[in-house]
């Protein structure tokens, strides 16, 4: 009953778009003008890619940190390194740089080295005062030196703040107003005030000044996402084209499959809008994606097209029947790519959860594009001439398709073989696969900004905000001496960890306060006693400016401290340790009983998040595997044809997960959709091959042998064809100035040209191995959407 229903759904399908072209071509007119006033509502991403859901134990703890101590994320940093820098006239002029930003309405405040202040005893009034290293301006060598040998030898509480007194590396800090960090008057500030000031301070006086801090990585990665859709989709679209005119030899075939792309292109990005989403480094790729994934769909229905026309040299009747026999194929091969994409959607990130929404509803609208567009243009057009439809003839093509004949004929036995070693050779490989959860790996490595976050993380042990939270459990418990000396045994061990830098916190002003009390002696640099703790907190109290110090590391009830230290970008296992070993150190320093001590920041966030993604890479895949065995089932209506099926397909991943293994290509948030994809993918031509195998069976009496080479010889083609176009396709990819996107064109390309060896070599072995199990009307029955049909009817 489904399968006349099948049937008459493709016939009337036919009629409608054959007998009502114009109004057709007026509604895709209408829809992609409707989808382009949505462009408007797309915007660029100006966060970081939140990998885990908002209800997550690590995002809850991160934005309770943000509750109580405000946006962590603000802090732009400069740095020089430069012996010159130690001049009157270059000092001067780089304290003014840092004064001119205090201007800006954008940021929140500048900390130089002439902001920089001592901290003196006033014994006459019993309270602190600050005095600043600098008063005005610097006007001779002398003070210079004396200023080197002050911030350098005696005063430890700002060394490796805004200075590294071993490479003598000067820094300013610049902090962002927290409401603007996220927002586009972030990217403002960046591109039109902070760059056109540094660029023309270096010009006059010949320093190289180092930018960093995350709000100019975010800025500046945000721009290059922005900067590659375009080559992306030019890349992709002259590529394919490339390959689609050697194949066909037609501009008009060609320039046909690139409107529908381009038309295709559009409609994402109006579905992008639409929805609301925002433009991040996994939908950006979406675009250039459907470009890749739709010219397949053209080479199937212009081939059958311009075989039909060959066949029997009737137009009407060649493009109904690529509407009928190609269009449930292809509608097929579509619907099972967006399931593979369309599993990311019962994930909980966010992240990926747009990423397949975008892209399963993109994948079935280039569908109806081909569909309707290229029937109907193609009946306006004359007959295809005798050289366009040469490419059927071509002898390499007979070549390769006998070569994959001698194969399945011949060396059955050698395939298995080496099937068999590539799974234990790949298994072995993927045991050897790492996680990463890098901020700045996938960057563009060769940039100037990468270069500079690599200066400060050898000058100052990094730029990744890590930060640990006290809580007392009671008001003013921070100042509390045995809570000092807690954080103190803590911050020990984070100053012994090579990997981090040394931290910032109330401990730190609190030795100053003390080391203020002797009268600058360094030795004092230390907690006071508890005999001392008493009059030098006397002291602090009558200070106003110690006051204001303290609210950078301590929240206006006195419960909250916050310890804030900075961490290399290093790999997911350095990181789990570290952060293992101080979650050691916080149990046995800090009863729970007393305190709540929580870890959170930037770095440590990406990190849980790429452990997240990796778990559900393992229930996306599972998932689409799961809705690919079901779809085949309710095709095939076999069990044994779901097993023969999946194999082919399940062998390509183990082996590009093994390359990951064997070539050092870690799991991260990029390279986790390699897997899904390419299964979406590959899956379509073993659903046109035993399309096809079943229907020869049919015609052939269930002959197996001769059904087996007959859907290689009619299928083989359209395979090889598709599958360059899509390895060349992804290709486009590795061009990219991102790792990880430069690893998910190579691996996608790399598992799609194993795929099409597994289902032109090893699929059609497996069904003449197994020929008498499968082989018959009772295990192969009729299938429950025939999907290439049998018969053939002229639209009158």
């Amino acid at each position: 009953m489904l399968k006349l229903f099948t049937k008459d759904f493709w016939d009337v399908t036919a009629r409608l778009i054959l007998r009502n072209k114009i109004a057709i071509l007026v509604g895709i007119a209408i829809a992609t003008f409707l989808l382009a006033q949505k462009w408007e509502n797309m915007r660029f991403t100006y966060t970081e890619a939140n990998l885990l859901p908002d209800d997550h134990e690590v995002n809850i703890i991160y934005n309770d940190f943000l509750k109580t101590f405000g946006e962590e994320g603000n802090l732009i940093v400069l740095g020089v390194k430069d012996s010159t820098l130690f001049s009157v006239e270059n000092l001067n002029a780089w304290n003014k740089l840092s004064d001119d930003f205090k201007n800006n309405e954008a940021v929140e405040t500048v900390i130089s080295i002439k902001d920089l202040q001592k901290l003196i005893k006033d014994s006459d009034n019993q309270k602190f005062k600050l005095e600043p290293f600098i008063k005005d301006s610097i006007s001779s060598v002398a003070q210079i030196e004396t200023l080197q040998n002050e911030l350098f030898e005696k005063y430890p509480f700002y060394d490796n703040f805004l200075f590294n007194k071993e490479t003598k590396t000067i820094r300013t800090a610049i902090y962002l107003k927290k409401d603007i960090v996220n927002t586009s008057a972030r990217k403002d500030f960046v591109t039109n005030i902070l760059q056109p000031q540094i660029k023309s301070f270096e010009e006059a006086r010949n320093l190289d000044v180092r930018i960093s801090g995350m709000p100019y990585i975010r800025t500046l990665n945000s721009q290059n996402i922005v900067d590659e859709i375009g080559m992306f989709i030019i890349a992709a679209l002259l590529v394919t084209s490339i390959i689609f005119f050697f194949f066909f030899r037609s501009f008009r075939a060609t320039f046909i499959s690139l409107i529908v792309v381009c038309i295709g292109v559009m409609w994402t990005l109006g579905i992008i809008g639409l929805l609301n989403y925002e433009i991040t480094v996994l939908t950006a790729l979406i675009p250039p994606l459907i470009i890749v994934i739709g010219i397949p769909n053209c080479i199937f229905l212009i081939n059958k097209y311009q075989h039909e026309v060959k066949l029997h040299g009737n137009k009407v009747k060649s493009l109904q029947r690529v509407i009928t026999k190609i269009g449930n194929a292809t509608l097929m091969t579509n619907v099972t790519t967006a399931s593979g994409f369309a599993t990311f959607i019962l994930t909980e990130s966010k992240l990926l959860k747009e990423f397949g929404i975008v892209a399963s509803l993109s994948i079935l609208a280039i569908f109806i594009l081909c569909l309707l567009i290229i029937p109907i243009i193609y009946s306006f057009l004359p007959y295809p001439k005798d050289r366009h439809l040469e490419h059927l003839n071509k002898r390499w093509i007979g070549g390769f398709v006998n070569w994959m004949e001698s194969m399945v004929k011949q060396k059955r036995i050698a395939i298995y073989i080496v099937s068999v070693l590539l799974l234990v050779v790949s298994i072995i490989g993927i045991y050897q696969i790492k996680i990463s959860g890098s901020l700045i790996e996938d960057m563009p490595q060769d940039s100037e900004f990468v270069n500079d976050i690599r200066f400060f993380e050898e000058e100052f042990n990094g730029i990744m905000p890590l930060e640990i939270m006290v809580d007392t459990k009671r008001k003013k418990g921070v100042m509390k001496l045995s809570t000092l000396k807690r954080m103190d045994e803590l911050e020990d061990l984070i100053i012994e960890t090579p990997e981090l830098s040394k931290p910032v916190s109330v401990v730190g002003l609190v030795k100053y306060s003390k080391q203020a009390y002797y009268n600058g002696n360094t030795k004092f640099y230390q907690l006071p006693t508890s005999q001392e703790n008493s009059f030098i907190l006397s002291y602090a109290k009558n200070s106003s400016s110690n006051v204001d110090l303290l609210k950078n590391f301590v929240d206006s009830t006195g419960q909250y401290a916050r310890i804030t230290t900075f961490m290399k970008d290093i790999g997911t296992d350095k990181m789990e340790r570290i952060e293992e070993n101080l979650q050691t150190k916080i149990d046995k320093v800090f009863p729970k009983d007393r305190y709540n001590i929580t870890m959170t920041g930037k770095a440590l966030v990406f990190q849980k998040g790429t452990k997240y993604l990796v778990k559900n890479l393992v229930i996306s895949l599972s998932l689409a595997i799961f809705l690919i065995a079901l779809f085949m089932a309710y095709m095939f209506r076999s069990g044994r044809m779901i097993i023969i099926s999946l194999i082919p397909n399940l062998l390509p991943l183990l082996v590009t997960a093994g390359l990951m293994g064997y070539l050092g290509v870690p799991i991260k948030p990029s390279t986790i959709l390699v897997f899904s994809i390419a299964f979406g993918i590959s899956v379509d031509d073993t659903i046109h091959f035993l399309a096809k195998y079943r229907q020869e069976l049919q015609a052939n009496k269930w002959k197996i042998k001769v059904s087996v080479y007959g859907a290689l010889r009619e299928t083989g083609v359209s395979m090889f064809y598709t599958s360059i176009v899509l390895f060349f396709g992804f290709s486009v990819f590795t061009i990219s100035s991102f790792g990880g996107t430069v690893a998910l064109g190579a691996l996608v390309s790399a598992t799609l040209l194993f795929a099409m060896l597994s289902n032109l070599l090893l699929l059609p072995s497996l069904l003449l191995s197994l020929e008498r199990s499968i082989a018959n009307k009772q295990v192969l029955r009729e299938p429950t959407i025939n999907i290439i049909p049998e018969e053939d009817e002229t639209i009158d």
